[in-house]
């Protein structure tokens, strides 16, 4: 499905969120960095994690709210509402007022607006698309996401550091002139006569059967441990804008990227990993689907295991270098694990799942990430404790048990009962 043939909806997203993408990717990574320095590590590690939680039940309410107000509505005030806080964390990095407390508690509300988005957005993708061209809009939309994760922290590492405070307004201003423009020129897409988001509309009976949804994974033991695995694994990855960004900041030393006879291009630490952060996306953006049919040429078994030894192993790497070349290597390798399981882990969720409960299976699948983003910030604070070479050998041992909890998976249960490429 080209693009020149999306609903009118889908194109006026693409191209103002790709803008929003591209401002919010220039000072977003390195906002841990920021945190850190201004509460400390342990207590930048905490606070971070006490604002994903709040992400978390706003990402449960913001199914309801998209199929009880509609999709456009949440998407606007989201917006809006992230733009405001971005504002306002502006004005607490301004040069006129200095509030990290303030500018924490705006970063949280914007977390919490921008998960009330993300669900409205999806739904309203498989509103407008029919299902057997959903899945190439979803990637374009991906792709998009990674474009913007390439150019904006290579623009952060540039400007990010001299002019935070305008980085920060112009992402408000990004974020409400989206919440104008989605208002003014798209439409409601929610069939609002077919509403069966609770029995009587209350928002409680939706969180009961969510949680509901949820119990089912102590029910299927498989699925359980590919649950289990996920977050073991997921503590590694979610690292890439958590501990990543605050260890080079902290052991990286002003070095010199290139030369060109007498002259070079040096950068300091919130430069480099700026760079590093690039790297990644643009390496997700030109691979992932080679990446994916290459690996679904291998069992999954295989391909699930040896992911999680290549993040361990991206783990030792950033642990052991603190050359730019190094860092850019390790990233390389992170980058391969990330991209080795992400085209095959919906398909395996797909046919775990019986054919009458698999939205459930996806929603529950959801946890990984979910739970994975609550505890991941522990790292920051854990440097403290054992310093960074002991840190990022814990989250190798974690990547580790997370290989051995998916051989478990695949070898502790029937063939039939995970599908028959064993």
């Amino acid at each position: 499905m080209r693009i020149r043939d999306w609903d009118p909806n889908l194109k006026v997203r693409l191209f103002s969120e790709a803008m929003m993408n591209i401002t919010f990717w220039m000072f977003f990574p390195f906002l841990t960095i920021y945190f850190a320095e201004e509460f400390g590590k342990s207590k930048a590690g905490l606070l971070l994690v006490f604002s994903q939680i709040f992400s978390v039940v706003a990402n449960l309410m913001g199914g309801y709210c998209a199929d009880r107000f509609g999709r456009k509505r949440m998407m606007v005030l989201s917006a809006i509402g992230q733009g405001l806080s971005f504002i306002a964390f502006a004005f607490a990095s301004s040069p006129w007022y200095q509030s990290p407390w303030m500018g924490f508690i705006a970063f949280a509300i914007a977390g919490v607006f921008g998960s009330f988005y993300w669900p409205a957005s999806q739904a309203m993708v498989a509103d407008v698309v029919d299902e057997k061209d959903r899945s190439n809009v979803f990637a374009i939309f991906y792709t998009s996401i990674n474009i913007a994760v390439v150019i904006g922290p290579i623009l952060g590492a540039i400007f990010y550091v001299p002019y935070r405070f305008q980085l920060l307004l112009v992402a408000g201003m990004m974020c409400i002139s989206l919440g104008i423009i989605l208002a003014k020129w798209t439409r409601e897409t929610f069939p609002f006569k077919q509403n069966t988001s609770s029995p009587d509309g209350k928002w409680y009976y939706f969180l009961k059967n969510q949680l509901m949804d949820y119990s089912l994974i102590v029910k299927d033991k498989t699925f359980l441990l590919f649950i289990l695995a996920g977050v073991l694994a997921g503590q590694t990855f979610m690292q890439l804008d958590l501990l990543i960004p605050v260890y080079i900041k902290d052991v990286f030393k002003e070095q010199s990227l290139f030369s060109i006879g007498n002259w070079s291009f040096t950068v300091k630490g919130e430069q480099a990993f700026g760079i590093v952060l690039a790297e990644n996306g643009f390496l997700v953006a030109l691979l992932t689907v080679i990446v994916t049919k290459w690996m679904s040429s291998y069992y999954e078994r295989n391909v699930f295991i040896l992911s999680s030894v290549v993040y361990a192993i991206s783990m030792i790497l950033f642990s052991q270098t603190t050359w730019i070349w190094g860092l850019m290597f390790a990233m390389a390798i992170f980058t391969f694990a990330e991209l080795m399981g992400a085209g095959l882990q919906q398909s395996f969720v797909s046919r775990l799942a019986p054919e009458h409960m698999r939205g459930q299976y996806f929603a529950a699948a959801s946890l990984r990430f979910t739970i994975s983003r609550t505890i991941a910030p522990l790292a920051i604070p854990m440097t403290v404790l054992l310093g960074y070479g002991w840190t990022f050998f814990v989250l190798t041992i974690l990547a580790l048990l997370s290989a051995g909890m998916y051989w478990v998976m695949f070898y502790s249960f029937k063939k039939q009962e995970i599908g028959s490429q064993l």
